[in-house]
């Protein structure tokens, strides 16, 4: 079975056709840049760009970088523009993609529910936390097995700001951070989230991923096993389409 999914993230759209048996993208995906400023109705031509590009017609799942209620209604953006809050981003995909069937779901939530089902979080009990380091930091908090919805821990206070304004990824390009450096911003950040969760595993995802053993060896001092995400950065897409066969 075949569902299309899209991730949106404060720098790229990205998408493809999920094959769910798999848990794996069933072509390659297609990315446009996210428009500056993210207005609604930008991402949503963005979003009608990748999904034409594979002349899909059916289902369509979609991520969204803040929490999403509902199903359909956006609550925070603090990585797009502030005019999403309080949109029906349901509505407005579904009027965009010319009526498709449209899921929308927060982007880590989505990426850690791939990654319970196919990826390091398969049968994990206890509590599991994913985070998603990118333009900020997203979090998918589970129980065995169960999601907790729209956690946001990105945002929790770390040495007096935003976590995720001082260890996403992207603090750590635009400030050109070496990986000890940012590691260790990491590392802080982790130990806080263990103090306040005690989970038994943390899953580490977002492009970053993909270099997990540039900075992951260099964090000490969390006793919960810390491993990198098996999907990578496609696991927001595999979980949007996850999300969308269910029907929200």
């Amino acid at each position: 079975m075949q569902i299309f999914g899209v991730d949106i993230g404060g720098s790229g759209i990205k998408g493809a056709p999920v094959d769910l048996d798999r848990g794996d993208l069933a072509q390659e995906r297609c990315k446009v840049l996210t428009p500056h400023p993210a207005t609604p109705d930008g991402v949503a031509d963005g979003v009608k760009q990748v999904v034409d590009h594979f002349g899909w017609t059916g289902p369509v799942g979609l991520t969204f970088p803040g929490v999403v209620t509902g199903g359909a209604t956006i609550r925070t953006a603090a990585n797009v523009d502030k005019s999403w809050i309080d949109t029906d981003a349901r509505a407005l995909f579904g009027e965009s993609l010319g009526g498709l069937p449209v899921t929308v779901v927060n982007d880590a939530d989505a990426a850690g529910v791939a990654e319970m089902q196919f990826g390091a979080g398969k049968d994990r009990k206890g509590t599991v936390i994913l985070l998603t380091f990118g333009t900020g930091i997203g979090s998918a908090v589970f129980i065995d097995g169960a999601l907790v919805p729209n956690t946001e821990l990105g945002h929790l206070e770390l040495d007096g700001h935003e976590a995720e304004k001082r260890a996403s990824s992207k603090i750590k390009d635009d400030r050109e951070l070496s990986w000890e450096r940012w590691a260790h911003r990491v590392q802080k950040y982790l130990a806080h989230v263990e103090m306040l969760f005690s989970p038994e595993l943390f899953i580490i995802g977002g492009g970053v991923s993909r270099k997990s053993q540039k900075f992951l060896p260099l964090i000490e001092g969390v006793r919960a096993e810390i491993v990198p995400a098996q999907l990578q950065n496609n696991a927001g897409i595999v979980g949007a389409a996850m999300r969308a066969a269910q029907g929200g």
